[in-house]
């Protein structure tokens, strides 16, 4: 008996002893707790603020709100090519700017007959000096260009090392997806400025929150769209003009193909977490006016919320 008592007296007085340092964990506990849970609150708020109240409290038509008409570039991409249908199905007139005019007459044809807007070409080659510029000042002059989209090339999704990649085919990705990219914004701002509404977006991917190998390109061109975007909001928000960062994940295209949105694998059936372009399109224009950065689709916001 006399060991056991001495045990217990001892175990007292350790308990004793350390009591404090219980106490103090506890409170580290709870207090990580806590944040946890409010972070939780905080993303469960902006969740439903930004994707499912937009959509069911009725709105001004995109239209009053921005403008007449959308200038895309990208529109051969899946992506691009269902947000511009999306744009006509809310009665907005679309030009598209392609280096390739097959690639988007069956689209602009189907556009009109359809929705009942107009639809305009413009053949632009960028690499011709300033040429493509003044054909498409010259397209928007009197036009009410509420919109900008810009879509990063599916070409860059493609798995492969940088130093495999032909010399002429990293300049033209780079060109295509950087530089021209800027120059549309450049060329298209100047009305939005001047009538004090418009909408700039932009349409990445999910590879720009984290390197992914093999992918360098799409990750460093899809970082600059992203960051290109935030420095522009920030720049012009205070005149009217809202530019939207876009960062899709995993996509499948209508046609059962892989679309260029997605962060590291393609899906190519159509799921939950890999909307047809069409689906992630509508979801999309919902943000517009929102969130200046956003993947559009709210199972890919949980899913980056997951991460």
């Amino acid at each position: 008996m006399a060991a056991v008592d001495s045990f217990q007296f001892l175990y007292r007085e350790i308990s004793r002893s350390c009591s404090f340092y219980f106490e103090t964990l506890a409170l580290v506990g709870a207090l990580y707790t806590a944040s946890k849970v409010i972070i939780l609150l905080r993303d469960c708020c902006t969740l439903v603020r930004v994707h499912f109240l937009p959509r069911m409290i009725p709105t001004k038509s995109l239209t009053q709100r921005f403008g007449d008409w959308a200038v895309i570039y990208g529109a051969s991409e899946p992506v691009a090519k269902a947000y511009a249908e999306e744009l006509a199905r809310h009665g907005i007139s679309i030009i598209f700017v392609t280096k390739d005019h097959a690639s988007v007459r069956d689209t602009a044809a189907s556009l009109s007959q359809s929705y009942g807007v107009e639809t305009v070409i413009i053949l632009a080659d960028f690499s011709l000096d300033q040429a493509a510029s003044k054909l498409i000042k010259e397209a928007l002059r009197g036009k009410d260009i509420g919109f900008l989209v810009n879509c990063v090339d599916e070409a860059l999704s493609s798995p492969q090392s940088l130093i495999e990649m032909p010399e002429q085919s990293l300049l033209e990705l780079v060109n295509k997806n950087v530089a021209v990219a800027t120059l549309m914004t450049r060329l298209v701002l100047p009305g939005m400025v001047e009538r004090s509404r418009g909408a700039v977006v932009n349409i990445s991917s999910g590879a720009c929150c984290r390197p992914l190998p093999g992918r360098v390109t799409l990750t460093a061109a899809t970082g600059y769209l992203d960051h290109f975007s935030r420095a522009l909001h920030m720049e012009y928000s205070g005149r009217g003009i809202f530019v939207q960062s876009l960062i899709p994940f995993q996509m499948a295209s209508s046609e059962q193909q892989p679309s260029s949105s997605s962060s590291s694998t393609a899906s190519s059936k159509p799921g939950w977490f890999a909307p047809k372009p069409e689906v992630y399109a509508r979801h999309a224009i919902s943000t517009l006016g929102v969130s200046n950065r956003t993947t559009g689709y709210w199972p890919h916001t949980l899913q980056v919320s997951t991460k």
